[in-house]
């Protein structure tokens, strides 16, 4: 008897402890995704000089994925509230094709995430906000190297609110693709990483991204170009009014760039192309009729009077090497700089009056007007000179 009931406990304990093994793991299953969020929004947390969260996370073990849904991140002294970074939904899994070759890597999908650039929120001077700190946070997020990225119905804007209007340039429906990321195929290439993009800017233009990269370095090579085509260019009558007081009664606006990167060293261009464009002044006033003419005769001047359109072309180049501010910071305060400097001007002192004239050609009035501007400057010189000595 006493051995029937040793049996029969036996086979109780055989079946209720995998019983609660499975009730353990049923437990954990369910717990996972809010240890996984709470695990995120700490590392968001920890950001110095940055706020964010998420709200949720959806965890699928089968394809060994999680979905993280509704994450922000914002500068700690942002004062418009509008989150720098706006992701409402990212699918974040093992690419298991990659697998096949011996490699772990994973893979994101982006659904209608947003990058905001607000101007007065990102060059607000705080000690402790580092652009360094929040890209390394989100990578950390992400427990295994990326090797392919897509964005699907995205959004990129420089926001200026205090101009007057508001400044807002946007690129919408951005569908991006990023492939090879860690180099798992064709090693042998020194660009190995393929990037594509396409939206729709500001004025309904045609935006446009392809090309190479390899982002295993410390400092990534990149072989990059970028349009924007056929834009409405009246749509840019915020940003280039605020800038450079112009303003476009009609015409297209197209933009583009190219940028190589080799060994730390960037350098590329920016294009900007305008097509069939009236400037118009500010008012009906003679200095406004008057600044409307000198616009005019610089555009025809300027202009390919076969395509009518109007054109410079802005050099960028930077050394990377020896960058103590971040790379990523560098390279947008690069295009930056060189994206105002597009549409604005300034007086570089580089060219002289007597520059203007080929001496075997000179007529009377010219050498008459040359000596008198070179005694004018003689004499500039020496009153400087005077007052030097006096202070």
């Amino acid at each position: 008897m006493a051995q029937s009931k040793q049996k029969r406990g036996f086979k109780k304990k055989r079946y209720t402890i995998p019983f609660i093994l499975l009730l353990l793991l049923l437990a954990f299953r369910l717990y996972l995704p809010t240890l996984v969020k709470n695990n995120i929004n700490k590392v968001l947390a920890d950001i110095p000089g940055y706020y964010g969260q998420i709200d949720d996370v959806d965890i699928s073990l089968i394809r060994g994925a999680y979905v993280i849904k509704g994450m922000y991140l914002n500068k700690g002294t942002a004062a418009s509230q509008i989150p720098f970074l706006s992701f409402p939904k990212s699918d974040i899994s093992m690419e298991w094709k990659s697998l096949f070759r011996g490699k772990i890597v994973s893979e994101i999908i982006m659904t209608s995430p947003e990058v905001i650039y607000v101007f007065e929120d990102q060059k607000e001077e705080t000690g402790d906000a580092n652009v360094d700190d929040w890209t390394k946070a989100l990578t950390e997020i992400v427990p295994i190297a990326i090797n392919h990225f897509e964005v699907h119905d995205g959004k990129v804007a420089f926001v200026q609110l205090s101009a007057e209007p508001n400044i807002d340039l946007q690129i919408d429906n951005l569908e991006l693709t990023a492939a090879n990321l860690r180099n798992v195929v064709e090693k042998e290439r020194i660009l190995p990483s393929p990037i594509r993009a396409s939206g729709v800017s500001i004025g309904n233009g045609k935006v446009a991204l392809e090309g190479y990269m390899n982002l295993v370095k410390e400092i990534p090579d990149m072989d990059l170009s970028f349009s924007i085509q056929d834009a409405d260019a009246t749509a840019l009558n915020d940003f280039t009014n605020y800038y450079s007081g112009l303003d476009f009664d009609k015409g297209t606006f197209s933009l583009f760039s190219e940028v190589a990167i080799a060994d730390g060293h960037l350098i590329g261009y920016l294009k900007p192309l305008l097509t069939d464009a009236k400037l118009i002044g500010k008012g009906d006033g003679f200095l406004e009729v008057l600044w409307e003419g000198f616009v005019g005769l610089f555009k025809f001047i300027l202009k390919n009077q076969g395509t009518d359109t109007v054109a410079t072309k802005v050099p960028i180049e930077g050394d990377l090497n020896k960058v103590e501010a971040g790379i990523w910071p560098t390279v947008f305060n690069i295009f930056e700089n060189a994206w105002i400097k597009a549409f604005t001007g300034e007086v570089d002192g580089a060219i002289e009056f007597k520059d203007a004239f080929q001496d075997e050609n000179l007529t009377r009035e010219q050498k008459r007007e040359l000596r008198k501007k070179e005694r004018e400057k003689e004499r500039e010189q020496r009153k400087k000179e005077r007052q030097a000595r006096k202070g």
